[in-house]
């Protein structure tokens, strides 16, 4: 289970490829063993934190197309 992570302060960003009408998510880089995501729709609903090897994985499987054209 990753630990709580204070988001005050976070610097959000979305991708440059985000030009989708809004359905984007946005990620904050700079925490030491997590990625927290939250939903660019909603910049103060929640945000979920990812063990940041797992984001690695995952942004490698989307760039390798392993889920096709999304």
């Amino acid at each position: 289970m990753i630990p709580p992570v204070d988001l005050a302060g976070a610097g959000w960003r979305k991708s440059t490829y985000s030009n989708n009408g809004g359905n984007c998510v946005e990620v904050a880089p700079g925490f030491p063993g997590v990625m927290p995501i939250r939903d660019s729709k909603d910049p103060n609903g929640p945000a979920l934190g990812f063990a940041a090897e797992a984001w690695t994985a995952f942004v490698a499987a989307v760039r390798g197309g392993e889920f096709g054209d999304v």
